[in-house]
């Protein structure tokens, strides 16, 4: 469960922006899916709004999408210590860094980089009074991260040398090209192989899963509100629905099994 109180510790996902095009259009249909309502956020990258449920904050959504010239596309964050010295691994380590590390007011450091296979995620080095989100069960937060591309075990290996994460094989579907990758004992997020299945128009990329009490009803939703959904699939965790909003962002839905 989302907690405002928990800080995220290094290589914990803690964040999770939306890259748009039109903000005013997608502060309407987040808002309509999650939930969400909007307070103003650091203007270091553009336009930028916070988006809250209940009162707590849960993700941010930005116009930054137009001034990079690329697709609207959500980005997972990661905490790090040091942003600057997090940006320098990525660059040794074959990826880019397309803006940043730069002051976010009292937020803390933050980058926007992109791994060796061009799938982009965000560096938040959090202020000392900045607790970012822990990601959970409450609705209309980020409960888990996948990243969409070609080969597991090769994209494994710059996150693991960046983060110091640990893989694992997924057991979720077996003899499928997954990973799950580990910091000690927990996991933080997955990787999915595809092959040459990727977008063309956008290639390897972040899959954020955000939490909903009925992802069929969620998804109906998204498709009156002029957004796209893919057929619901069941796994171990629940039940999950892979969407994409009006301007093509993709994201998921994924209603969480209860215990018992």
């Amino acid at each position: 469960m989302t907690d405002a109180t928990t800080r995220p510790g290094p290589g914990m996902p803690c964040w999770a922006s939306l890259m748009a095009h039109d903000l005013p259009a997608a502060q309407r249909f987040y808002g309509e899916i999650f939930g969400w309502e909007y307070e103003p956020g650091p203007g270091t990258l553009g336009p930028y709004v916070r988006a809250l449920r209940d009162g707590v904050p849960v993700a941010g959504l930005n116009a930054t999408a137009r001034r990079l010239d690329g697709p609207a596309a959500w980005l997972p964050h990661v905490a790090a210590l040091d942003a600057d010295l997090t940006a320098n691994t990525v660059r040794e380590c074959g990826g880019t860094v397309a803006v940043g590390p730069l002051d976010a007011a009292e937020d803390g450091r933050t980058a926007i980089a992109a791994d060796i296979a061009g799938a982009g995620f965000g560096i938040w080095q959090l202020a000392e009074t900045g607790r970012g989100v822990t990601f959970g069960q409450s609705p209309g937060a980020p409960v888990w991260t996948e990243l969409i591309t070609s080969d597991a075990t090769w994209a494994s290996k710059f996150y693991q040398m960046v983060f110091g994460y640990e893989a694992r094989t997924a057991r979720t579907v077996p003899g499928a090209d997954r990973l799950t990758l580990y910091l000690g004992d927990r996991p933080v997020c997955g990787i999915r192989g595809v092959d040459g299945r990727l977008p063309h128009d956008r290639g390897s990329f972040w899959l954020v899963y955000f939490s909903v009490p009925d992802a069929d009803a969620s998804a109906a939703r998204v498709r009156e509100l002029g957004g796209e959904t893919a057929e619901p699939d069941e796994t171990p965790i629940g039940r999950f629905v892979r969407a994409t909003d009006p301007e093509g962002a993709p994201f998921a839905l994924l209603q969480q099994r209860t215990a018992g």
